[in-house]
């Protein structure tokens, strides 16, 4: 019974010694990226490094306990600290204690929201984040993280906030501040960074970069000339707190929590599945909510900020040999080991380099192609990219994705009220139905207009459909049948099926006929409530277009 709210009690208790190898590997390799990707996301985040360490230890763990994924790296990632930053530096200064405690708050509000989706099965939720919104939400979030890495990058405080065109404009403005040490050791991060990656993959470049800025910012005693660096960074482990419940705090919080939630596990989903699609095993989205949830309500207890599944330290704990879920229980004890031991070795560590590493965690996030792609196969798909993406850049990260969502549902309901319709003929070689406009030798009969409808029926187009059935029958002004091809239709509402038997009755008065063909069980069971059957008889009930067609003795 456990088993059903545990998957770990499905794999720990037949765990095999032949996974070991591959989940030791895989799991140090994840706690060498994981340590400095964490500290640079908390401080991404505007808190302290020591709590992206926090973060990668506690939600690890549990959510290899409750998630479904054998592969998914859970930890701090660049989005999701970039939305943090934005929803809570509103209420309070960045890495203040009231700062602090707000983004437990918001943690553990997330937590319960992530929780509670998965429960009631609402992970379909995500589904209304289209392709092309995400896209281009990530991209614009990928700029507006990069520039957001300026001031580190430059070692000049810049005040801007997130507004890049205003902080491109100071940074412009104040060149002459610009500490040229500070540049230089961030620039070269970068470099190292991107030609590691390309050339020599297996080196973990932001553990090298770390460590060698260190040595070199010490050894010439760097900081004396103006380098920002980490400072000193708390040993020891998370310890236990309640996260403070303040009401007005809660409200306000409401929007941001909603909306990590979802670009969270959006994130989240996307690669567990990937990965298993790969592995031939099954991820569950209700569970993967159940998981992520619950690794955010216990973090939020032991000093965390919000997690989720990440892109990059999936991908590299899977390349690396990860078997089970064990790998996280390793990454995150070699973690707990660093707080303990280890945490005064960041000391000299510059701002820079974190800085660094994030710029080029980022840049892989912008994805011009698939806009281009997007307007190639849909031009509506590619403007609603394009709109999400400046709407992101120029008013923000909330909000930009609340337009770019606005949008690609305007789009849809717009698809959805005018749907593709077609007049069908018949291929005698064939012996198949297909629209008259793209088979034009299909043969048609001068009384028979066969009419199909390629979407559900609502209240929103039945009008689009009475119009264009009744444009079709206007032209043929010999038509005595009208049969309808429901093959296509999934469901029906109310209101159409009024609409439905007010339009076969009008025309049945102009004798025309109607007879409908391939209707759908659950459209049957529908029109049977509405009196259907009573009324019209045999003539909703044909199985094909054919056998409507033979029973008025034309086929």
């Amino acid at each position: 019974m456990l088993k059903k709210f545990i998957p770990a009690l499905e794999w720990l208790p037949n765990y095999k010694r032949t996974d070991l190898s591959g989940d030791l590997s895989a799991g140090l390799i994840v706690a060498i990226m994981l340590i400095p990707q964490g500290m640079a996301y908390a401080l991404l985040a505007g808190l302290p490094p020591v709590i992206g360490l926090y973060a990668s230890t506690i939600p690890l763990l549990i959510y290899a306990l409750f998630g479904t994924s054998k592969h998914l790296a859970v930890g701090p990632v660049a989005i999701v600290s970039l939305l943090v930053l934005t929803g809570v530096s509103t209420l309070a200064e960045p890495g203040s204690e009231e700062y602090i405690a707000l983004v437990l708050l918001l943690m553990l509000m997330i937590g319960i929201l992530q929780f509670l989706m998965g429960v009631l099965r609402l992970g379909f939720l995500v589904n209304f984040l289209s392709h092309a919104v995400i896209s281009a939400f990530t991209s614009a979030a990928a700029i507006i993280i990069g520039l957001s890495q300026l001031k580190h990058l430059l070692g000049v405080k810049l005040e801007a906030g997130k507004d890049v065109f205003k902080l491109l404009t100071e940074a412009f403005m104040r060149a002459s501040e610009i500490n040229p040490i500070t540049i230089s050791i961030g620039i070269i991060s970068i470099l190292v960074l991107v030609y590691i990656k390309k050339l020599i993959p297996r080196i973990p470049g932001p553990l090298l970069v770390v460590v060698v800025s260190i040595l070199v910012v010490y050894g010439f005693n760097l900081e004396n000339f103006g380098v920002k660096i980490v400072g000193e960074v708390p040993s020891g482990l998370p310890g236990f707190s309640i996260p403070s419940l303040d009401f007005n705090a809660f409200l306000a919080l409401i929007p941001i929590a909603v909306t990590i939630s979802l670009i969270g596990f959006m994130e989240s989903i996307a690669m567990a599945k990937a990965i298993a699609a790969k592995e031939k095993y099954k991820v569950v989205p209700n569970k993967e909510l159940i998981g992520l949830g619950l690794a955010n309500i216990g973090g939020s207890f032991f000093s965390a900020y919000p997690v989720t599944g990440g892109f990059s330290r999936s991908a590299v704990n899977y390349q690396s040999g990860a078997r089970t879920p064990m790998a996280s229980f390793i990454t995150a004890f070699l973690i707990f080991l660093t707080l303990l031991f280890f945490t005064g070795m960041f000391y000299y560590l510059p701002n820079a380099v974190l800085a660094a590493i994030i710029m080029v965690a980022v840049y892989g996030l912008i994805d011009v192609k698939e806009a281009k792609h997007l307007f190639k196969v849909r031009s509506v798909d590619g403007w609603t990219w394009v709109i999400t993406f400046v709407a992101t850049l120029v008013i923000g990260i909330e909000l930009g994705i609340l337009v770019g969502v606005g949008f690609s549902l305007i789009v849809f309901i717009g698809r959805s009220a005018y749907p593709h319709v077609a007049e069908l003929g018949f291929l005698s070689e064939e012996k198949v139905y297909r629209n008259i406009k793209r088979y034009p030798n299909a043969k048609v009969s001068s009384d028979v207009i066969i009419f199909r409808f390629d979407a559900s029926l609502y209240f929103a187009n039945m009008t689009f459909f009475e119009d264009k059935l009744s444009e079709r029958i206007l032209d043929k002004s010999k038509t005595r049948w009208v049969v309808l091809d429901f093959s296509g239709v999934n469901s029906i509402d109310a209101v159409a099926l009024h609409s439905l038997k007010e339009l076969i009755m009008t025309y049945r008065e102009a004798k025309v006929e109607f007879l409908l063909a391939g209707v759908k069980g659950p459209v049957m069971d529908l029109m049977k409530k509405a009196g259907y059957p009573e009324e019209f008889y045999e003539k909703i009930t044909y199985l094909s277009v054919d056998h409507a067609l033979k029973d008025i003795g034309l086929h």
